[in-house]
C-alpha cells in the first residue's frame, strides 16, 4: 500500500499495520494510529474484533487507552466495510497489468471471491 493512499476497504482483514493507521486517519480516530502500531493492531486483528470476549473488549480498550465512544465508532466502522463488502458496492481497483479487454471479468472474479472470502472469514469457529 502506498503512503496516504486510503486502503482498499474491500481487503480490509489483509491490511497491514500501516493502512490500519491510515484508515483510522480517514475515520477521525487518527489520535490512535501510534498506540494501534505499538500493539501490532492489522486488519487480521480487526477482523477478530467482532469476535472478542467482554473481557477481550475491555484489555483491548485499556492497552489502546481509548474512548468508550471512539471504539464505538470503530465498531460502527468496521461493520460498514464489511456490509459494503458482502454487498459488493465497494470498486475493485484494476491492477495494471490486467488488459482492458479482460477487465469486465477481472471485476467480477475479484468481487465474487472477496465476498466469498468475508463470508468464509465470518464461518470460522
Amino acid at each position: 500500500m502506498s503512503k496516504g493512499r486510503s486502503p482498499e476497504p474491500l481487503d480490509f482483514f489483509i491490511w497491514t499495520i500501516e493502512d490500519v493507521g491510515l484508515w483510522l486517519e480517514e475515520i477521525n480516530l487518527g489520535s490512535y494510529c501510534q498506540v494501534f502500531k505499538d500493539n501490532g493492531v492489522n486488519g487480521e486483528y480487526l477482523e477478530s474484533l467482532s469476535m472478542f470476549t467482554t473481557e477481550q473488549i475491555l484489555w483491548f480498550i485499556r492497552r489502546c487507552h481509548m474512548k468508550w465512544g471512539d471504539f464505538i465508532t470503530l465498531c460502527k466502522e468496521l461493520r460498514r466495510i464489511k456490509v459494503a463488502c458482502l454487498r459488493g458496492e465497494q470498486e475493485v481497483r484494476k491492477p495494471w497489468w490486467v488488459p482492458q479487454c479482460l477487465l469486465a471479468v477481472f471485476v467480477k472474479v475479484a468481487k465474487r471471491k472477496r465476498r466469498s472470502r468475508v463470508v468464509s472469514l465470518k464461518a470460522e469457529p
